[in-house]
């Protein structure tokens, strides 16, 4: 029950920092990743609230922005780019390296909630296809070797 508290001061904190203020629907959800790790149900109800509207219209941003969730995920969020430069570069083989190293396939976390795996579209890197994120990292010229390099790095 306390943990429910706290996490709804930490919501009621949020709401507050975008009050009276208009086009902030992103922002706020963003915030709300950011703090939580996911976008849980009773931030979505919240946030219409706090913008009065629909709940129905925040889930369709939270769901349509892929570098939101609506689901909680694992501690490092792994987001492999599948935009066409990315996918020029071979990312379908980052992606079944990726896959093989962590065992598990885009759309999952591994059992114990060391990672979660997305693909997504283009993470600004294109210059230096393929590309990844992890958390808030880029990693570019990426190779089944180097991903054998960078993930001890992620605990």
């Amino acid at each position: 029950m306390k943990t429910r508290e706290i996490e709804l001061s930490k919501l009621d904190k949020i709401l507050a920092n975008y009050k009276g203020q208009e086009g902030v629907l992103i922002s706020m959800l963003h915030e709300v990743q950011t703090e939580f790790g996911w976008v849980p149900p009773q931030a979505v109800e919240a946030i219409a609230d706090a913008l009065k509207i629909f709940p129905s219209q925040v889930y369709s941003v939270a769901t349509f922005c892929s570098f939101l969730s609506t689901k909680p995920l694992g501690r490092n969020v792994i987001r492999i780019c599948k935009s066409l430069p990315c996918f020029l570069k071979n990312c379908q083989t980052i992606t079944e390296s990726m896959e093989k190293e962590i065992g598990i396939k885009p759309g999952e976390t591994t059992p114990d909630g060391r990672f979660s795996f997305q693909l997504t579209n283009c993470i600004g890197a294109c210059d230096k296809a393929p590309a990844m994120m992890i958390n808030n990292d880029v990693h570019v010229d990426l190779t089944p070797e180097k991903i054998s390099r960078i993930l001890p790095a992620y605990k």
